[in-house]
């Protein structure tokens, strides 16, 4: 096979994947806000029931605003870990490409792919 064009092929395959890893990341960086948003939201709802004394009003403030926050907060920590699954994942990619690239020019492509799998 030719070099060149196995290079060129691969090069785009990478782009293609480091792309999808900048979106990935952006993503990421949305919900980890978010998160933020909501783990300070959650435990300040949390401080203040813990403050007050009248059962009706802490029971109105869990319905309204505790519970809420509580299951999205718990929902953007598993978005967070799926996207940090996906990060990994499409790294690995880039990881073999380039490993793949960087192989000894007497070994061939089949052989090596062989060795790293």
């Amino acid at each position: 096979m030719d070099s060149s064009y196995l290079n060129k092929s691969l090069n785009e395959w990478k782009e293609e994947i480091l792309d999808l890893l900048s979106e990935i990341d952006k993503e990421y960086d949305k919900v980890k806000q978010e998160l933020m948003v909501y783990n300070y939201k959650f435990s300040i709802t949390k401080q203040v029931t813990q403050s007050t004394v009248n059962e009706e009003i802490i029971r109105t403030i869990r319905e309204i605003y505790h519970k809420p926050f509580e299951e999205q907060f718990n929902r953007l920590k598993m978005e967070i870990k799926d996207l940090e699954e996906k990060k990994r994942v499409f790294s690995m990619f880039v990881d073999k490409i380039d490993k793949v690239q960087g192989r000894d020019e007497h070994q061939s492509s089949a052989e090596y792919i062989a060795q790293i799998s």
